[in-house]
């Protein structure tokens, strides 16, 4: 299903995206003591691309009034989750990430609450994934003042 592929694509090419810089400078860095595993990273969001797509699927397959909005908030947060990536691994620059970051959590934030009134469960498929970007935040954050 094409819907689930474009977000797990994006996940691989940031995947690499950050793999030298996981080798060279991530290991390097103070880091909270809240950071999970590696492994946990890659299962999480291999999860919520697959949650990304499938809400995604329902506003593509079921339009209303105003869809084209949703498109385009879904289409931009795809963008700003690989611009992370970029700008915090490729780019080694935490405040840059994270100023993205903020941008990313309200695109997410906006996409959900455009599905809620026609598509609630397209809504509810986002929460992990804000609820994760809240996390994320946390440790973007540590990171930026830490170092």
């Amino acid at each position: 299903m094409k819907f689930v592929a474009v977000p797990l694509l994006v996940g691989y090419i940031s995947m690499l995206l950050q793999s030298d810089s996981m080798e060279n400078w991530y290991p390097t860095l103070a880091k909270s003591s809240l950071t999970p595993p590696g492994y946990v990273f890659s299962v999480m969001w291999t999860l919520l691309y697959i949650l990304m797509g499938v809400s995604a699927f329902i506003v593509w397959n079921r339009p209303t009034p105003g869809s084209w909005v949703l498109k385009i908030l879904y289409s931009l947060q795809l963008f700003f989750n690989l611009l992370w990536t970029f700008s915090f691994f490729f780019m080694c620059m935490p405040l840059l990430a994270f100023i993205v970051l903020v941008i990313l959590f309200l695109l997410v934030a906006a996409y959900a609450a455009g599905c809620y009134k026609n598509h609630r469960l397209a809504a509810y498929l986002n929460i992990p994934y804000l609820l994760w970007l809240l996390f994320a935040a946390y440790l973007n954050a540590y990171v930026m003042i830490c170092n």
